[in-house]
Order: C-alpha cells, then sequence, then structure tokens
C-alpha cells in the first residue's frame, strides 16, 4: 500500500472510531468527510458501511493486542507489567473509543477478543499468585473492575497522560478510595 493510502486508511479508522462512538448510526459520507476525504476513497477500500465498521473494530483490537504484547504480561514484574497494560489500554481507548460490543456477532471479533481476555485473565492469575492483588475476592472481581477503571480514565482525565492516568487507574486498583486508617 502507497504511503498516502495507508495514511488515509488510517485517519478514516481513526475517525471511524471517533464518530461512531459519538453516534453508531454514522454514516460513510460523514466519516470520510470528517476525515477529509472523498467518499469515494472509502468506498474503494469498503465496500459497505458493515466492511468499514468491522476495519474499525480490527483496527482497535490491533491496539489492544499491541498494547497486551508491548506489557509483556508474562515475563515483566506483575507491578510494572500492570502499569504498562494499563498505560497501553488508556491510549488504545482514547484513540479508538468505539464501543467493541456492537460486533460481538463478528465471528473473526469474538475470536480475537476471547484470546485477549484469556492472557489478561491470566496476567491477573499470576499477579494474584505473586501477591500483588489480593485473593480474599470473588473470582472474576478484579477482571470485571479493571476495564470499566481504564475506560472511565480514558474519557474522563483528559488532561492527565496516559501514563498518569495509568497511575490513577492501577492505584485505585490497588489501593481502593478509602481514606487511610
Amino acid at each position: 500500500m502507497r504511503a498516502d493510502a495507508a495514511r488515509n486508511l488510517e485517519i478514516v479508522l481513526r475517525t471511524g472510531a471517533r464518530l461512531l462512538a459519538d453516534d453508531p448510526s454514522a454514516s460513510i459520507a460523514a466519516i470520510a468527510a470528517a476525515a477529509g476525504v472523498d467518499r469515494r476513497t472509502v468506498y474503494r477500500r469498503f465496500a459497505s458501511r458493515e466492511e468499514l465498521l468491522v476495519g474499525v473494530y480490527q483496527a482497535r483490537y490491533d491496539a489492544v493486542e499491541e498494547a497486551i504484547k508491548a506489557a509483556r504480561l508474562r515475563e515483566a514484574p506483575v507491578a510494572v507489567a500492570l502499569h504498562r497494560y494499563v498505560e497501553g489500554i488508556v491510549a488504545v481507548n482514547r484513540t479508538w473509543p468505539v464501543e467493541t460490543n456492537r460486533m460481538l456477532n463478528e465471528t473473526t471479533i469474538q475470536e480475537r477478543r476471547r484470546l485477549l481476555i484469556d492472557e489478561v485473565d491470566a496476567f491477573i492469575r499470576r499477579a494474584t499468585d505473586e501477591g500483588l492483588l489480593r485473593s480474599d475476592v470473588p473470582p472474576g472481581w478484579v477482571a470485571s473492575l479493571l476495564p470499566p477503571l481504564m475506560l472511565h480514565a480514558a474519557e474522563e482525565l483528559h488532561e492527565l497522560s496516559a501514563a498518569q492516568a495509568a497511575d490513577v487507574v492501577v492505584d485505585t486498583l490497588l489501593q481502593g478510595v478509602g481514606a487511610p486508617r
């Protein structure tokens, strides 16, 4: 793919993610206009709005996979890996704000999502086994708390960098919000 075509594709996908997060019914024409490209440019790459949606979701999952890989959840010390993971996902949520649950009927998305969840669940077990996380909470509790914390940090802590937002999320996860006694 030519450099300008790759750049246009990236712009269309990121713009699509942003617009679809605000309005799930955003049209290809609206996405093309907001991206600053002709809608024919979008249609050359995506034959339908549904194909564009799949492209946006696949790009988001590519970014999530990259964040998980960069966090080194299996190799890095658990506290370091946790912070890297949260920082990466906050950045992904800011870049690709589209809600992935809308595409869960897409088989390839379902499979990718399951693999990513399994990877994070294994890391949470490792963090619990190594004493970073409490072992006396119900199974799945940490896994259910972490995604909304990261999403909220991405959406509400605009004044903070992804690393600073990760500091807040990790501190909240590990220390809670109760006042010290």
